[in-house]
């Protein structure tokens, strides 16, 4: 062989190195700590995003709990209104009526208007009616009921002073204070209703 002939033999697996411009670049201190920078920003702004959600999850949990108190607060004063009112005009019939049985009381003409107010309710037509009065009242009414043809009297102590029941054959008439006052409110209420429709 000849020296003009002569190869260069490499080694197999073994290749030169790369040139020096193929290495990477290292970053800098400032590149770094700007890289750094980003990556705290972005992880502040994701878990503020979902810090906020959260938050506002629980104070929609938190307002929809409260929400339910208050409601179980309400519905009893609700009720509870309900109850006074109806206290309060069971109050007021009461007191009404001691105020009526007073004026019966005092001035038995009162009365006996009542009475005939209730028999010409009844008719002349019927034969038999029954009359019940407390027996207070049966006793200083009786000279105003001499008058009454076929009327049986009957003393009901099961009614207060002033009040009266009247029966006949067709017609019952309640005329206790607290069916009278009671009537009364149904026939105002009635008129309130009807004024504010």
């Amino acid at each position: 062989m000849s020296a003009d002939a002569a190869v260069r033999w490499i080694a197999p697996g073994f290749e030169p190195p790369p040139p020096p411009e193929a290495l990477p670049r290292v970053p800098s201190v400032e590149e770094l700590q700007a890289i750094e920078q980003a990556a705290f920003d972005e992880g502040y702004r994701r878990g503020h995003a979902e810090g906020l959600a959260s938050g506002q999850g629980e104070i929609r949990r938190m307002v929809a709990q409260i929400e339910g108190i208050l409601d179980s607060f309400t519905r009893p004063l609700a009720r509870l209104d309900g109850e006074v009112a109806d206290a309060l005009a069971g109050l007021s019939a009461r007191i009404a009526g001691t105020l009526v049985g007073h004026a019966y009381r005092n001035d038995p003409t009162l009365l006996a208007d009542l009475v005939r107010e209730a028999m010409d309710a009844v008719g002349t037509q019927t034969r038999e009616v029954e009359l019940r009065l407390h027996p207070d009242d049966l006793g200083v009414l009786m000279p105003h009921l001499a008058t009454l043809d076929g009327v049986r009297l009957a003393g009901d102590t099961t009614l207060a002073r002033g009040e009266l029941r009247l029966h006949s054959e067709s017609v019952r008439i309640d005329a206790t204070i607290d069916s009278r006052l009671r009537a009364c409110l149904d026939a105002m209420l009635a008129g309130t209703h009807g004024a504010n429709a």
